[in-house]
């Protein structure tokens, strides 16, 4: 069992997570159920489910939540571009939205990766 706070990863994801409720702040009421509920709960569930998995006790589970974690980080990255193609975000923001997004997908699978290949 490992500390998830010790995971670079998961610092990543926990900050792409803040700025997604930073950027869904201004989204229009009407949404609140809708595109902003959606891409809050996706974006956290990515540092959950890594935490999670954390302390799962053997490799194979904590690949599993890896794997959901970066499943949500993908439904993230597409709602990201639904909100721009909706005008609810400009591209700069749905940009800087993607670009951590991608770090945070690369980090995953490469520690997919490592805890296969430990396993």
């Amino acid at each position: 069992m490992q500390n998830f706070r010790d995971l670079k990863v998961w610092e990543k994801a926990h900050a792409m997570t803040l700025q997604v409720y930073a950027v869904t702040r201004g989204f229009p009421a009407e949404e609140r159920y809708g595109l902003t509920s959606q891409m809050r709960r996706a974006a956290a569930s990515v540092p959950a489910n890594i935490a999670e998995g954390c302390v799962r006790s053997s490799d194979r589970d904590f690949a599993r939540f890896l794997h959901t974690a970066l499943g949500s980080a993908s439904e993230l990255e597409y709602f990201a571009l639904l909100a721009r193609d909706l005008e609810l975000i400009d591209d700069a923001a749905r940009e800087a939205l993607t670009t951590a997004l991608q770090e945070v997908k690369r980090m995953l699978t490469a520690l997919i990766g490592r805890v296969k290949a430990d396993g």
